[in-house]
């Protein structure tokens, strides 16, 4: 159970509010389980001379060129480049520079994770960031964490990763599902709907989101009319549309990635349009992109939320320079931080091996001399300071489980150019305990 207390104050366009999540009950049990699975492989390693890199810290990514995710795959690659680019002018890691390959996650239609994750180990890869997708990330996880390799998403957002065997390796920059759909299920609440509709992809990712926010919206007094699961590699969704249509609910809610546009069409198509009835989207549908080719004010006034802090502009801008034809900024930073606390926790171990890694990536996110940038951190290092890395996407500091202990999830809005600017409508700031 998720205990929710909001406070904060509003501004003119923006919103902040604190939320504090508790886990008790059964949840209480998962986290249990977690820190059990990933706790004894750890101490088995600390009984034992631990194996050592080879001295050179090699980054490999696995995120998508291609697939139902292929949009966000231009900002996350170029959060890790930026990254890359600073800590190699900061002097690397370990008095050396960072090897950095990059690879295709695909989507969970093909096997191409797979092979990219064969091609980085046999690359002697110390992390892996990535992959964009839950599912794609479970379908991998087995064999980067078994081999000794740390397994870092900065989009991963399935609860199910709480409390997955990931032998202590796994982390991730994006917070579980509970918490956004906690503010999605308030938001359309507040909003005023007391009838709702779900269209949600079936995999992980979409059962788990549509899960929480209908189990918000019902404790908020709103009502769940239909839920249609539909699968993503249909031709055709005009049978799932229509299913939400019969019941006509005030709010409808997509929960998706790429495959969204062709839902959006059906809507449109049927009449469920947004002058009409208000649509509400999630972070794997939310893109400037992929609504371009759509009539003007197609998606106007719709809602969505994002895991993640607004990013800087001035990072939005160091991002453009790498990637010139770069529109989306969705887990940019996420990414970003992610390669930072990777080689922040290499050069805290004086090791780059992923056990030595993963060991120690808690402590360089919480508890030490705050810094914000891989030199400043790196600096504090080399002094013998204890550090807690502040990242562009937020606290950063990680639990027992590997989640980040602190999430922020912004509130979009789409405009009459079907795109949502870069600024959110408002800001939640939630703690997870347990």
């Amino acid at each position: 159970m998720i205990r929710i207390a909001p406070t904060g104050r509003v501004l003119a366009v923006a919103a902040a509010a604190s939320l504090a999540l508790t886990a008790c009950g059964g949840g209480g049990g998962d986290t249990a389980a977690k820190q059990s699975e990933s706790a004894a492989p750890s101490t088995a390693a600390s009984s034992a001379p631990a194996a050592k890199g080879d001295g050179t810290l090699t980054l490999g990514t696995v995120l998508p060129q291609t697939g139902s995710l292929a949009f966000l795959g231009p900002p996350e690659f170029a959060g890790v480049d930026q990254a890359v680019k600073e800590i190699n002018e900061a002097g690397g890691v370990l008095g050396k520079p960072i090897t950095k390959i990059h690879t295709d996650s695909g989507d969970t239609s093909t096997n191409i994770a797979s092979q990219s994750v064969d091609k980085l180990l046999a690359q002697k890869a110390d992390a892996i960031i990535g992959a964009a997708s839950s599912s794609v990330s479970e379908s991998i996880i087995d064999k980067v964490t078994g081999a000794g390799v740390v397994q870092f998403s900065p989009a991963n957002t399935s609860d199910k990763f709480t409390t997955i065997n990931d032998k202590g390796l796994y982390f991730r920059t994006a917070p579980p599902d509970k918490l956004q759909g906690r503010v999605l299920g308030d938001l359309i609440a507040a909003d005023g709907n007391d009838t709702i509709g779900i269209l949600a992809m079936q995999d992980s990712y979409g059962s788990g989101l549509a899960d929480q926010v209908t189990k918000t919206a019902e404790e908020a007094g709103a009502g769940v009319v239909e839920r249609v699961d539909y699968d993503p590699k249909s031709a055709d969704f005009s049978a799932d549309v229509a299913k939400i249509k019969a019941k006509n609910p005030k709010a409808i809610v997509l929960i998706g990635f790429e495959e969204g546009a062709k839902v959006v069409a059906e809507l449109v198509k049927q009449g469920l349009t947004t002058d009409k009835y208000k649509w509400y989207m999630v972070d794997g549908n939310m893109s400037n992109t992929n609504y371009q080719k759509m009539p003007k004010g197609t998606l106007k006034g719709v809602k969505g939320t994002i895991p993640g802090a607004e990013a800087p502009e001035e990072f939005r801008k160091k991002l453009v320079e790498l990637s010139p034809k770069l529109s989306d900024f969705t887990y940019a930073a996420e990414s970003y931080d992610a390669a930072n606390l990777i080689a922040l926790a290499a050069e805290a171990a004086k090791d780059d091996s992923g056990a030595s890694i993963a060991a120690k990536l808690p402590e360089v996110s919480k508890g030490g001399e705050k810094c914000k940038s891989f030199k400043e951190c790196v600096d504090l290092l080399k002094a013998g300071k204890d550090i807690d890395y502040d990242g562009l996407s937020g606290p950063v500091e990680f639990n027992d489980a590997g989640d980040p202990a602190v999430a922020t999830i912004g509130v979009y809005q789409y405009g009459d150019d079907n795109k949502y600017p870069g600024k959110a409508l408002e800001y939640r700031t939630g703690k997870i305990e347990g």
